[in-house]
C-alpha cells in the first residue's frame, strides 16, 4: 500500500474532530469546485452564442465561395461550371452578382451590399426560411410586364424608412462602368427599380448591408454579360469533408481563383470569437488561481496542525521527503475532489439550462433562452487547467514546509 497516500486520505475522509483546518480544507475544496463549474458554464454558455451566431451567418455565407483572385468578374461558362461541378462533393453551384449600391425611397437613402442571385441560391444557403414579412420573390408578371423585386435585411428597410409592403419601388443606383462623375444622375448612374418582396432578420451585420435581387437585374445595372458573375456559392453533399474539397477545387481551378470556406469569408468575426475565447479563459483562470491561495492557506495551517503526528512519523523512520509526499498527497486530494465535483455541477446546470431552458434571455432575442453547447475540450481543458495550477500552489507549500529531524 502507498503510505504517503493512505495517511493523506485518512486526513481528509477520515471521522475526526471538528476543527478550524478541517472546515478550512473543505473551504478550499468548495473553492475550487466553484471555480471549475463557473468555467464550463460559461464556457458552455459562450460556445452556445458563439453556435448561434455562426448558425445565422451560415443561412447567409455558403459552405465554399469561388472568386476571382484579381479582378471584379469573370465569366462562369459551362466550362468553368462543369469544372466546379466535378468535384467530389458538390452538390449545388449558384452564380452571385455582388457591387455596392446606392438606394433611395423618398427622402431616405441607404448605401448597400446589393447581391443578384439565381434560382439555386435558397438551396444554397436557406435564406428563404428566414423571412418574416412579405415573400423570397423577386419577379413576378403583373399586366404581361415583368416586375422586379428585392429583398431587404430589417434594418435596410428600417433605415428607407419603409411601411408594411409598400406600394412604390425604392431606386437602386449602381455607378456606370469606365464612367466619369457625370453633371446628373443619369449621366453617373444605371438606375433601376425593386419593389419589395420580403424583408429578413439574420444578423446585424447582414440586416444593416445587404439586399438581395433577381441576378439579371443586377447584370443589367453594371452591363454584365449573360456568364458574368462576381463569385460562385457551392453547397456541399452532408457527408463531404469542407477542407478536401476546397483542397481538390484549388488544384483544379489553379492560382486564378481564391476558394473562400465560412472562415474565410467571416474572418474578422471568428478572429473576435477565438480571441474572446482566450480572454474568458485567462480571466477565469484568474479565478482559480486566486482559488489556489486557499488551498496555500488550508494546507500551511494543516501541517502546523499535524506537528505530532510529524514527529510521529519521523520518530519512526519515515524520510522528511516521504513526509512532505503526505502533505502534498493531501493538496491533490483535495484539488482532485474539487475539479471533478466541480465538472459534475457545471454539467448538470448546462443540461439543465439547455433541456428546461431556466434562465431566459427575453422576446426580443432570436432564442428565448440562453444557448448552451458543452464541449468535451472545455471539461478536459478545465481539469487540466485546475489540476495544473493546483499542483503548483501544493508542491510550493510543501517544499517550504519546516520538517522536523
Amino acid at each position: 500500500m502507498n503510505l504517503p497516500h493512505f495517511i493523506a486520505r485518512r486526513y481528509l475522509f477520515a471521522r475526526k474532530r471538528k476543527s478550524v483546518i478541517n472546515v478550512i480544507s473543505w473551504i478550499s475544496l468548495v473553492g475550487l469546485s466553484v471555480a471549475s463549474m463557473a468555467l464550463i458554464v460559461v464556457l458552455s454558455v459562450y460556445n452556445g452564442i458563439g453556435g448561434l451566431t455562426q448558425k445565422l451567418f451560415n443561412v447567409f455565407d455558403p459552405q465554399l465561395m469561388v472568386e476571382k483572385y484579381e479582378g471584379k468578374s469573370f465569366e462562369a461558362d459551362r466550362a468553368l461550371m462543369d469544372k466546379v461541378e466535378s468535384v467530389k462533393g458538390v452538390r449545388t453551384v449558384s452564380k452571385i452578382v455582388e457591387e455596392n449600391a446606392w438606394v433611395t425611397y423618398h427622402q431616405n437613402q441607404a448605401i448597400v451590399q446589393l447581391r443578384g442571385v439565381d434560382d439555386n441560391y435558397p438551396a444554397i444557403t436557406g435564406i428563404d426560411t428566414m423571412i418574416f414579412d412579405g415573400d423570397y420573390v423577386f419577379q413576378r408578371y403583373v399586366n404581361g410586364q415583368i416586375i422586379s423585386y428585392g429583398v431587404l435585411g430589417a434594418l435596410i428597410y428600417d433605415q428607407l424608412g419603409m411601411r408594411g409592403l409598400a406600394n412604390e419601388p425604392m431606386a437602386v443606383h449602381i455607378p456606370k462602368r469606365g464612367k466619369g462623375i457625370g453633371l446628373s444622375i443619369d449621366d453617373a448612374f444605371n438606375t433601376g427599380y425593386l419593389y419589395l418582396g420580403g424583408t429578413f432578420y439574420i444578423q446585424q451585420d447582414i440586416d444593416s448591408k445587404y439586399v438581395l435581387a433577381d441576378i439579371g437585374f443586377v447584370r443589367d445595372l453594371l452591363d454584365y454579360g449573360a456568364d458574368e458573375c462576381t463569385s460562385l456559392a457551392i453547397a456541399l453533399d452532408e457527408k463531404a469533408d469542407v477542407k478536401r474539397v476546397k483542397k481538390e477545387m484549388k488544384e483544379l481551378l489553379g492560382k486564378e481563383y481564391l476558394i473562400k470556406d465560412r472562415y474565410d469569408q467571416q474572418p474578422l468575426y471568428f478572429k473576435i470569437y477565438r480571441s474572446e475565447r482566450l480572454g474568458i479563459i485567462l480571466i477565469l483562470s484568474l479565478i482559480v488561481l486566486i482559488s489556489t491561495l486557499n488551498l496555500i492557506a488550508s494546507l500551511s495551517l494543516l501541517i502546523i496542525d499535524k506537528r505530532r503526528d510529524t514527529a510521529t512519523m519521523r520518530s519512526m523512520g519515515m524520510e522528511r521527503r516521504t513526509v512532505r509526499q503526505v502533505f502534498f498527497r493531501e493538496g491533490m486530494l483535495i484539488s482532485a475532489v474539487g475539479v471533478v465535483a466541480g465538472l459534475i455541477l457545471g454539467f448538470v446546470v448546462c443540461f439543465l439550462q439547455q433541456t428546461f431552458g431556466i434562465i431566459k434571455m427575453g422576446n426580443n432575442f432570436v432564442v428565448s433562452a440562453f444557448p448552451v453547447e458543452m464541449h468535451f475540450t472545455d471539461f478536459v481543458l478545465t481539469f487540466v487547467l485546475v489540476m495544473l495550477l493546483s499542483t503548483m500552489a501544493v508542491w510550493f507549500t510543501t517544499r517550504r514546509a519546516k520538517i522536523p529531524n
